[in-house]
């Protein structure tokens, strides 16, 4: 899938959202999802998108076929949905974690299971792991990957954000880090003894 840009990646979450938290209100005009984009809560970073830039973000959409524009009977004025469960063959369970990672940016396994209740109830951390496991396997593209500190982040930007996790490189980091340490602890320890030995010079 062709990589998102950030405004594309709040205004495609906002309308996932929307749609799994009050599918009554769905499909949403421009107007609501700017205040949807907009909203103070639920959301990481807060921003201020006006109307040009959602609708400028929803024409991206459409032409990735990621968004769907509805007008005609029974709508008085145009409205959008999502098509990104169809797009890429997701169910309830992955399209509610990939909700929360595009509008709240990397979160615990445990943040995830509780900030995706309305969408889906989880029964319990080791199936959202496993739903975790699946959208990272996903073919032909992943579509989320582990960070470091047992945090995750989805991967709709196209671009593998830093520092992902890497548990096979885990011993070599470590390893250097304590040569470090050792290091310095040696450099003190020198600076000590020419310390002391400045201040006998005067004693």
């Amino acid at each position: 899938m062709e990589p998102l840009h950030p405004v594309e990646v709040r205004v495609l979450g906002a309308l996932l959202e929307k749609d799994q938290t009050t599918p009554e209100y769905n499909p949403l005009t421009v107007n609501a999802l700017v205040n949807a984009c907009n909203q103070k809560s639920s959301r990481e970073p807060v921003v201020n998108y006006s109307e040009e830039t959602v609708t400028e973000a929803l024409a991206a959409l459409q032409h990735k076929g990621l968004v769907v524009r509805i007008s005609g009977a029974g709508h008085r004025v145009e409205k959008y949905g999502h098509r990104l469960g169809e797009r890429l063959n997701l169910g309830r369970r992955e399209l509610a974690l990939l909700c929360v990672l595009m509008l709240r940016g990397p979160q615990t396994v445990g943040e995830l299971r509780g900030r995706t209740e309305r969408m889906h109830e989880f029964a319990d951390m080791d199936e959202v792991e496993h739903v975790l496991k699946t959208l990272e396997t996903h073919e032909p593209d992943p579509l989320v990957a582990p960070m470091v500190r047992g945090r995750w982040v989805h991967l709709l930007g196209g671009e593998l954000p830093l520092p992902l996790a890497a548990p096979e490189d885990a011993p070599a980091v470590r390893n250097a880090l304590e040569e470090r340490v050792d290091a310095l602890e040696r450099e003190v320890m020198e600076l000590k003894r020419e310390f002391e030995s400045f201040k006998q010079q005067f004693q």
